[in-house]
């Protein structure tokens, strides 16, 4: 009966998708905005390395290359989570568990994209940056995703070196290798990644624990995560001066990387003071707004000093 009234208004319930559906199905499978943030670190990182704006002829190729390996293993990703997808409210509707793309098809769309970003950055950028964009892509398929998210509380602490890859791949991109700053704007990265990930797990704890899952909060409980959240930040305040040590960034950075970071500690201290949602959801939107700035600070220090 509501197929016939669909169809009545000219709606075919069991007409196939348009191009223009399909397009933005694959687009969803990307998580777009990840992307963006794992870009926005690399050009930063470029950015420090040219000790200004670098070439267009390295920068644009670096970006799509680099937007094509993130965008991959984010793809096989959820190829290889599509059963876990299917049981957490948060993911239920991604494109594989709600049955809008075969995972077949997903599989195949994200090998494409890391062989296409390999051989971008390969050919029009150096082998160097391609090896670390294939590299980052692995390390998030197979050490995270694969070895430890579903078997270790440590996952988000070890697997988050994929997240941190990009800066070196903008570093290796304009200077052809690394240096002590490029494991610098690494480790920043690094260190960030606990406390964003584990504030998100304390308001989808309950989605982690049915799909068993063992984030932080689902192995140690809550207190435990708090308390780790709060570690991590203060570690990470730590660890974001470090680029003032070497020269690589003035004092513009200095006081943004000190302003974000005893914020960031501020909200871990609140975190474990109320403990309620409505304080998880503000340091993880805080967290998430911290990496922006502070990479943002980054560019400013280096274009204006």
């Amino acid at each position: 009966m509501e197929n016939s009234v669909r169809r009545g208004r000219g709606i075919d319930a069991d007409a196939p998708p348009t191009l223009g559906t399909v397009l933005r199905t694959y687009l969803e499978l990307t998580k777009v905005r990840i992307v963006i943030l794992l870009l926005f670190t690399t050009v930063t990182a470029m950015v420090i390395a040219a000790n200004g704006v670098p070439s267009l002829v390295v920068l644009l190729p670096t970006i799509l290359g680099g937007a094509l390996s993130a965008a991959g293993a984010s793809v096989i990703n959820q190829f290889l989570d599509r059963d876990m997808d299917a049981r957490m409210t948060r993911t239920a509707r991604r494109p594989i568990p709600s049955g809008r793309v075969a995972p077949v098809n997903a599989l195949l769309f994200g090998l494409a994209l890391l062989v296409w970003s390999t051989l971008i950055l390969g050919y029009f950028v150096n082998w160097l940056s391609a090896l670390l964009a294939l590299g980052g892509a692995i390390y998030y398929v197979i050490i995270y995703t694969v070895l430890l998210k579903r078997y270790t509380s440590l996952n988000i602490v070890i697997g988050g070196g994929a997240g941190a890859m990009p800066v070196l791949v903008g570093w290796a991109a304009v200077t052809g290798g690394l240096s002590v700053d490029a494991w610098l704007l690494f480790a920043i990265v690094f260190y960030w990644t606990p406390p964003h990930s584990w504030a998100l797990a304390l308001l989808v704890n309950t989605d982690y624990a049915r799909a068993n899952v063992p984030m932080m909060p689902v192995a140690y409980g809550e207190a435990t995560t708090r308390r780790q959240i709060l570690l991590f930040s203060t570690l990470l305040l730590a660890i974001s001066l470090a680029p003032l040590l070497t020269g690589a960034l003035g004092w513009i950075y200095l006081l943004s990387a000190l302003g974000l970071g005893l914020t960031l500690v501020y909200w871990s201290i609140e975190l474990i003071k109320r403990k309620d949602k409505a304080t998880a959801r503000l340091t993880y939107k805080f967290s998430t707004l911290y990496l922006v700035f502070v990479f943002m600070a980054m560019i400013v220090d280096r274009l204006l000093l």
